[in-house]
């Protein structure tokens, strides 16, 4: 029998804990700050053509800085025919010229720099513009740019040539296209000007490596990888299966079951072989440099996308972008359903590795769309309160929504592909609509009354200065959210999450001995009051209040009974027994 008093068993416990503290390697810097994605084209135009530049973006930097970004991940910037709004890239070393000068650039780098604050940009390896000069000399099959994309023979079916197979582009309609100078189809896995690369070629590699070495020479911090998950195709070329997803058309992406095109093996060593050219570059660094961090964006499914993290011997990307708050829930979602969603990644998670949590993106309808701006800034505390990174989306600090854009005012490719009937599905213009600045022209994003995407009508009475100037808004509760990244219990804490009914989410973190932190969520659509204390793992019955939604009946700083915590519908509170530095 164990005789050591109870009082120094504890202090024996205390010393344990803060043994191990003490010796736990620090956060890096991708860990710990807020990353902020920047859509250049709508995010703030500084000449009056009606689309946001690199200048723009300059000019906003105070502004970033005031909310407590510590980094922003800017889309495509590169010289680009603009088939794809910057993700068909011409150059991958040249600035377009529409966003500004190389000049320009590294203003922009410096000012944000000189901040604190780290600047990512897309890399995008899976294809360039059919404008490259790589695909204009494989076209003529001139060494050694024959094989850098991917060229395949014709079948011919009753002598009628048709493509190799029968995969589909997410653009709609076939991922081939006959070329008649080379008298084979190539390969595009999105739209016809944006040719897939061959990573079969290790030429390829090694052009986009030095593409990379480019944009780090010039003191970038990290790259935001786009579409990995269709870097490499079995190279078979054997026709997919039917998904059978009813309703779809023959030409639609979802008709086939991508078991050839998406998440080969060797998407995976691609991945590894850019993250190994990353950590060799700061390693043979000859002046003093942090860590140059990689994510990458695959739309898999929950076991492929851990894979993008690495494995035993290979390093992956620093993490893979986590879109299950993205895509898998909305106002619909009941309190049990968002706790399995959470607890998946971390049970999935590889040992070791580091989470991220996305709300929003360029690519999917805005949260305050899916949630309703009355979740809106509930569905933050969530983000922000769990363990890893909070990636966040322009415009979802204020509570943006999807501005319904028209037929006839529609430019995504993807959207225009799918005809008028079904456009409202596909276009992904809405969640790209110019940034709200403020209630003059243009919303305050440029002086031209005319911009390349219609702002939201709203604009007159729901923007940037309005919000900055109220006592509580979606502005003010995002603002004090992003100071909690910077705390020990947010950062290193333990993590329980209850659904103690259907309607109620309960995100705990705690850091011995004696730090509590609850994100309390109303997921539904009555007002709920409820007993908290049995789910507590410290004695207090009263906490204060940290942060409260808009339409939370709670203030800052109130001292609230957990033995009868209230909540309105969608609402939401940050509960605390820590008292936090202003």
């Amino acid at each position: 029998m164990n005789r050591t008093p109870a009082g120094v068993l504890a202090l024996l416990a205390l010393l344990t804990v803060a043994q191990h503290a003490s010796t736990e390697a620090p956060l890096d810097w991708w860990q710990t700050d807020v990353i902020y994605q920047i859509y250049p084209r709508s995010f703030k135009d500084s000449n009056g053509d009606g689309i946001g530049d690199l200048k723009g973006i300059t000019e906003k930097a105070d502004y970033l800085k005031s909310l407590g970004i510590g980094a922003i991940w800017i889309s495509p910037i590169f010289k680009s025919p603009m088939a794809d709004f910057g993700y068909d890239i011409a150059d991958f070393r040249a600035i377009e010229p529409i966003f500004g000068t190389m000049e320009d650039f590294k203003i922009l780098r410096d000012t944000f720099h000189e901040k604190g604050i780290k600047v990512i940009l897309d890399f995008v390896p899976n294809h360039s513009s059919d404008e490259h000069e790589w695909f204009q000399k494989s076209v003529q099959n001139i060494a050694p740019y024959s094989d850098y994309y991917v060229w395949v023979d014709a079948k011919y079916v009753n002598g009628t040539r048709t493509p190799p197979s029968n995969w589909l582009s997410y653009f709609e309609g076939s991922a081939w296209t006959w070329n008649e100078n080379r008298q084979k189809y190539y390969l595009h896995q999105y739209h016809p000007k944006q040719p897939d690369l061959n990573y079969r070629n290790p030429a390829v590699m090694k052009e986009m490596q030095e593409v990379l070495r480019f944009w780090l020479d010039l003191g970038v911090d990290g790259f935001r990888v786009d579409t990995v998950f269709t870097l490499v195709e079995d190279d078979r070329y054997l026709d997919e299966p039917r998904s059978f997803i009813p309703g779809l058309e023959p030409t639609n992406i979802g008709y086939l079951d991508h078991i050839y095109t998406k998440d080969q093996p060797g998407t995976y060593d691609v991945i590894y072989q850019f993250r190994a050219f990353l950590d060799e570059y700061q390693k043979n660094s000859t002046k003093p440099t942090t860590t140059k961090f990689m994510a990458t964006e695959a739309y898999s499914t929950l076991d492929d996308t851990m894979r993008y993290y690495g494995n035993a011997t290979n390093n992956g990307s620093h993490f893979p972008f986590n879109f299950l708050l993205t895509t898998e829930v909305d106002r619909q979602s009941e309190a049990d359903f968002f706790k399995s969603l959470i607890d998946s990644w971390y049970e999935k998670m590889p040992a070791g590795r580091w989470a991220n949590w996305v709300i929003g993106n360029h690519d999917r309808p805005r949260a305050a769309t899916r949630f309703g701006r009355d979740m809106l800034d509930s569905v933050h505390m969530i983000q922000f309160l769990l363990p890893g990174t909070v990636i966040s989306y322009m415009g979802d600090e204020i509570g943006m929504q999807n501005p319904y854009i028209r037929w006839s005012e529609t430019v995504d490719p993807p959207g225009i592909n799918s005809g008028k009937r079904l456009f409202l599905i596909y276009s992904r213009d809405p969640q790209r609509a110019p940034f709200l600045w403020d209630d003059s022209v243009s919303a305050g994003f440029s002086t031209n009354r005319t911009t390349w995407l219609p702002v939201h009508p709203n604009y007159w009475d729901f923007n940037f200065e309005k919000q900055k100037k109220s006592a509580k808004s979606h502005h003010s509760v995002y603002k004090r959210l992003v100071r909690l990244k910077s705390v020990p219990t947010i950062q290193r804490g333990s993590l329980k999450i209850y659904a103690p009914s259907k309607n109620i989410l309960v995100v705990e973190r705690f850091l011995e001995p004696n730090s509590l932190f609850l994100g309390v969520v109303n997921v539904g659509s009555f007002y709920e009051a409820f007993d908290m204390t049995k789910l507590l793992r410290v004695p207090e019955i009263k906490l204060s209040v940290y942060a409260s939604s808009m339409n939370s009946e709670y203030s800052d700083n109130e001292v609230v009974d957990v033995a009868a915590v209230k909540l309105r519908p969608k609402a939401g509170v940050v509960l605390t027994n820590q008292k936090i530095p202003s």
